[in-house]
Formats: C-alpha cells, structure tokens, sequence
C-alpha cells in the first residue's frame, strides 16, 4: 500500500500578519473518487496533528466503493504550526477555520463542496459553531470527545472574581520570562504532562508511554508555546457559555449537515455530563460510544476509526 504522508505549510493570514500553519495530508496513492476529511486535533496545551494520525491512516487505507483523502491540520499557535503572540480566543481559531476551509489555495480548497470535518474537543464545538453561522459548510461534522469549557472555568467557575484571577494568569503567562516560569511550572514540564494524561486524557494510565510524554514535552518548548494555552487555560477559546448554547449549537444545524457525535466511556465527570447532554438531541444525527477520556482517537484509533468511517459510509455514499 503506497501511503502519501505530505506534509506542509500553508499561509493564515490573520490582522494583516502571515501565520504558518502545518499540515499533513494521508491518501491512498491510485484511488478514484476520494472524498475529502479535514480532521482538526482537540485544542489543548499540547495539542497536535500526530492525534488523528493512525485513525487517518486506517481510513484512508480501507477498501470500498469510496476512497478518502485525509488532511490533518495545526492550529495557529500549537503543534507544529507558528505561535505568533496573538489575543488567541474563540473567534480567533473560527477565523483560521472559516480562512482554511474557505480560501482558494488551501489544503483542503479542491473538496468539491463535499468536506468532512471531523474534531476533537473545542475544535469540534468551534467547526459546529462555524457551520451553524453558515461561515462554512462542511457536507458532515464528526464531533469526537466534544468539550466547550477550558480546564479552569470547568473546575472554579465562570464568578467574576475568577475572571479577574483568569485575565492576571493570562496576563502572567502572557509575560515575558516570569511568564516561561509559570509556563514550566503549570505545563511544560514532564510530570505535569505525564499527570495530566494519566488523570483525564487518556482512559488507561498504562497507554501513557514515556514516548508519548516526551513527544508533548517537546512540543511545549517550541518558540512561543504559552500564548495559546494561556488562553485555552482560563476559558478564552471557550466556544459557548453554558450548555443551553452548546445544545443550540448543534440544534442548528438539524436537517441542514449530518453530524456524529462520539463520546467516550472514561471522560471526566462533567465533561462526560456535556457530552451525554447531546444523546438524542436536536441536530445529532447519530450518538455512539467508545472506549476512551479526552482524546480517543489516540488511545483508542481503531474504534474511533470504526464509528467514523461507518458514519462517512453512510453520510457521504447517501446520494449526495
């Protein structure tokens, strides 16, 4: 089987300032009729492309009548994309989203009309909250693990005395020097890392390999690592409010996109209370389960692999 593993840059242009964003692209190397999957990593403090990797890699080799190309994208100030100091927040990353999926010489520009987006966590809620404005059109949305609150709003609140506390931690590890010291202290350094994964992210703390905790460290010391996730921290890429919003988020898109939603058998308690919000909602076109926490599609590929491409089988080939 001839895998093509391109990977590139592509140019976000963002307040008049040009932002290299990577990505790679999974195809199989002779196939007719490929549809188009643009899959984006949940947005974390170590979020990157090599999540959606092996689920990619999986669909993209599997024989049917539908062929699939799979680009998998960094969002602007994480992976292995640039990390301007920009005022990152919700709108910021809709705006990457709404220029990638939009602009002519974009990676995923040649779709035909005929996208799948398929997220993580916020990347999920923010594809959703961009189709619903009707800022882009996907033909399908996969929402993996969706989540709309940051780890600190999801534990202390939203009080406005915590977002006073929100905008001073921002504001610090926003800082030159004191800020890399806080950033080393709350999350890049390898306990805090390998803690975090082993609590919430993964399901099984066996599946979190030194490798793993290596790879994310290394990601939290490229050039400019602490602008995203102090914002992702205090709830600035926070998609929506409340779950009344989340809900209505999806309710707008009922009859309009097919949407999946996979939620995970491990998540922690409230995200997991989000996600079970979306059972048999307005606008969710098919609900399942898999093993998993927060990122599924790592730890558990084959399965999110499975329920993805059985939705795509069936979203796509439907006579559109």
């Amino acid at each position: 089987v001839s895998l093509l593993g391109k990977t590139g840059k592509w140019q976000w242009t963002f307040e008049d300032k040009p932002v290299s964003v990577y990505y790679e692209e999974h195809e199989q190397g002779t196939a007719e009729n490929v549809k188009n999957i643009l899959m984006i990593p949940t947005i974390s403090d170590v979020s990157t492309v090599e999540e959606w990797r092996v689920v990619a890699k999986d669909i993209v080799t599997r024989k049917g009548e539908l062929s699939y190309r799979a680009t998998i994208v960094d969002w602007p100030g994480l992976g292995y994309s640039d990390r301007p100091s920009l005022n990152y927040n919700a709108d910021v990353m809709e705006n990457f989203l709404v220029q990638l999926l939009n602009s002519p010489n974009s990676p995923v520009a040649d779709a035909d009309g005929e996208l799948v987006v398929v997220g993580g966590g916020h990347a999920a809620t923010i594809a959703i909250r961009a189709a619903g404005k009707g800022l882009i059109r996907p033909s399908a949305v996969a929402a993996v693990a969706p989540t709309w609150a940051g780890p600190l709003p999801i534990v202390f609140g939203r009080g406005s005395d915590m977002e006073t506390r929100y905008g001073l931690l921002r504001g610090t590890l926003r800082a030159p020097a004191i800020g890399w010291m806080m950033y080393n202290v709350l999350v890049s350094n390898e306990k805090s890392i390998q803690s975090q994964y082993k609590s919430h992210v993964y399901a099984n703390p066996e599946n979190v390999t030194p490798e793993i905790v290596e790879s994310r460290y290394e990601l939290t010391k490229r050039k400019g690592a602490r602008y995203v996730p102090a914002a992702f921290l205090t709830g600035l890429l926070d998609p929506v409010q409340s779950r009344e919003e989340f809900l209505e988020l999806f309710a707008k898109l009922d009859g309009d996109v097919s949407v999946l939603v996979v939620s995970t058998l491990n998540s922690p308690k409230r995200s997991k209370a989000e996600m079970e919000a979306l059972k048999g909602a307005k606008g969710v076109t098919k609900f399942v389960e898999v093993p998993g926490a927060l990122l599924p599609q790592e730890e558990y590929p084959l399965a999110v692999a499975e329920e993805l491409y059985d939705f795509l089988q069936g979203s796509l080939s439907s006579g559109r």
